[in-house]
């Protein structure tokens, strides 16, 4: 049994995530990174920051030598391998690099700063499986430039290692901000808890067996190693991780071991790991990561060729796709789309879309809205020709149904939300379900469908359809809110308190809906649809 959400934390938390889902997760990682780098400057500026090791200057020069290299190797390796590069994301590489080594002026350390760029932007084309890159870029720039300096054999005052000077007391409280807002965006909080928590005990563990108080150890933790960038803005990249919320945990861990292994060894075993020519562990940690994740669940890039769309009413679509192979996916999971256009607007070339078809389809079928201001995505999705290719960056979600095919279950959609639940019961119709379906005023998404499974449905909508099936109920209210949830709704739902509950759509209804939910089902899964 979950505590009930108060209403006023909910309606917090759908706020937040209304906002952050009207900004793309590269976006959101990007203008986060550039507000640390604002401070960062500010506190050198203000000589907060111990300008004995560096300065603004060593640190402009820097930034501007990392993003150069960055944006112009990933430029001229994407006409290599004739495809449109991604700049936003060399622009987050070069400035995770930034972070991670102490700045300097010195031409030598620039180069080899301009060496580990261009060598992070080589690993997403050449260590790559499928079209999808196997390593987090920053991560195998950085060891790719160390293993390069020992077999070019620079002299030792020259060598080039990672500092993460960006684990700082001064930083500390905004290096969480911001990991946490990334962390929100992409869904990934659970797995960046796992990292925190796993290194955390065995960091703590270590630093009291070696002498240190509790306090003292956690304090070192918090202040002086970088284990909370690493979660929030590395290990949490979602190219390189699983789809499954238990895969991501279990990479999660892995990467926590190895990160903190040198000091638990030393306390452990009496003597510190050997780490070869590597001074941290911060890199391998997150080598093994992916490593590990790819073992779970090899990747592959999807190529999909688009074959038609038909209106569903309103400004709903159902978009067809032909896989180019079979695409092997669970019902209520989910795809990331990837459409390059002309002018893309500031949501970007990316957008995640719940499958609609059954994973015994021939077809790949998606459920979208495209309104009247649409993004320049869903523009350009909606005026695709015939045979066009588009491709997907792979599948992801957790939002799957109960292994049990008996335990009963709630399936709460918002609008475009009902799409998870047609590839459910596409696929197998559960035993004993029951749909709470919110939508405006107009036509019903997908209503004949939904009718021919038998499945009572709540409809929550300002006035009922002028035929209501068979098994259906009607709620007049104008939103799926949490009141009507709690009330109406829930009175109209047989066993509430012993089934599984599933909640889908815009994040501030999903929020609002979970929270009066919990403490009156055994359990909650939400889907999050951003809607840009």
């Amino acid at each position: 049994m979950t505590l009930p959400l108060p209403a006023a934390v909910a309606d917090l938390l759908g706020r937040i995530d209304t906002l952050l889902g009207k900004v793309t997760m590269y976006r959101l990682v990007t203008s986060v990174l550039l507000a640390l780098a604002g401070v960062s400057f500010t506190l050198a500026f203000a000589g907060v920051l111990d300008t004995t090791l560096f300065g603004p200057a060593q640190m402009a020069a820097s930034l501007v030598v990392l993003l150069v290299t960055s944006v112009g190797s990933n430029l001229v390796l994407g006409l290599v391998w004739r495809r449109r590069p991604h700049s936003e994301s060399a622009v987050i590489t070069a400035l995770l690099l930034w972070f991670l080594y102490w700045p300097a002026d010195e031409p030598s350390r620039l180069l080899w700063l301009g060496a580990a760029a261009v060598a992070a932007n080589v690993s997403k084309y050449v260590l790559a499986f499928r079209g999808r890159h196997l390593f987090n870029p920053a991560a195998a720039g950085v060891v790719i430039t160390i293993l390069a300096q020992e077999v070019v054999g620079v002299a030792p005052p020259d060598r080039l290692y990672t500092t993460w000077w960006v684990a700082s007391e001064p930083l500390f409280w905004f290096v969480l901000a911001g990991a946490l807002l990334v962390l929100m965006r992409t869904r990934r909080l659970g797995t960046g808890l796992v990292f925190v928590l796993v290194a955390g005990v065995l960091l703590t563990y270590a630093g009291t067996a070696l002498g240190s108080s509790v306090g003292d150890a956690v304090r070192l933790i918090a202040y002086s190693s970088p284990v909370i960038f690493l979660a929030g803005f590395m290990l949490s990249e979602p190219l390189t991780l699983p789809p499954r919320g238990r895969q991501r945990a279990i990479v999660a861990a892995v990467a926590a071991v190895v990160y903190a292994w040198p000091l638990f060894s030393a306390a452990a075993l009496g003597r510190p790991a050997e780490l070869w020519v590597f001074g941290s562990t911060q890199e391998l940690a997150l080598l093994a990561a992916n490593v590990v994740a790819f073992a779970l669940a090899p990747r592959a890039s999807i190529k999909l060729a688009f074959t038609g769309m038909r209106p569903l009413g309103g400004d709903a679509h159902e978009l067809t796709f032909a896989p180019a192979r079979p695409l092997g996916f669970a019902p209520g999971q989910y795809v990331e789309l990837h459409l390059p256009h002309r002018r893309p607007d500031s949501r970007g070339v990316r957008r995640m879309f719940s499958l609609v078809s059954a994973p015994s389809s021939p077809d790949v079928r998606l459920g979208v809205r495209i309104p009247d201001d649409a993004s320049s995505f869903k523009q350009a999705l909606a005026t695709l020709s015939p045979g066009a290719t588009v491709h997907a960056t792979g599948v992801w979600g957790d939002f799957v149904l109960p292994r049990d095919p008996a335990r009963p279950v709630l399936l709460v959609a918002g609008g475009i939300g009902v799409t998870p639940y047609l590839s459910m019961l596409r696929d197998a119709i559960p035993n004993d379900a029951v749909i709470v379906y919110g939508v405006g005023d107009g036509a019903v998404p997908y209503l004949e469908e939904l009718a021919a499974t038998e499945v009572p449905v709540v409809l929550v909508s300002p006035s009922a359809p002028d035929v209501l099936p068979d098994g259906w109920s009607h709620v007049a209210s104008p939103l799926l809110s949490a009141e009507v949830v709690a009330g109406p709704v829930a009175a109209l739902v047989p066993g509430l308190s012993s089934r599984v509950a599933y909640v889908s759509g815009p994040p501030a209804m999903v929020d609002a809906v979970a929270g009066a939910l919990r403490g009156h089902v055994p359990s909650i899964r939400t889907d999050h649809f951003a809607g840009y």
